[in-house]
């Protein structure tokens, strides 16, 4: 009989691969909605992104890592892309309207 410890590792395990398997299974629908062009699809597509960002938020939790962590992360990327000047930056102005929403939900 397997310990308590034990099931809970094997738990987690589980969990662990079945997030993969969702985040994997998002960016496949998002790859097949794309193909079939995005014109009248912009809510499926937000379905997809938004499955892929909480499985990925979730897998992080399972291995350890606190969802303030990735949102620091998130936070620091986006300033060293507008730094940086980044392309999605340069040409559209993507990562400001992203720090500007990010700072907009602190408030």
């Amino acid at each position: 009989m397997a310990r308590d410890g034990e099931f809970d590792i094997a738990k987690n395990v589980r969990l662990v691969e079945w997030l993969k398997s969702e985040i994997l299974t998002s960016v496949a629908e998002l790859y097949r909605l794309l193909a079939k062009g995005i014109k009248g699809s912009q809510d499926a597509l937000a379905d997809c992104l938004a499955s892929m960002i909480i499985a990925a938020y979730l897998l992080a939790k399972r291995l350890g890592i606190p969802f303030h962590l990735i949102d620091s992360k998130i936070e620091g990327k986006i300033r060293l892309g507008i730094i940086e000047e980044h392309d999605v930056e340069k040409y559209y102005g993507d990562l400001t309207s992203l720090s500007e929403h990010f700072n907009a939900r602190k408030e």
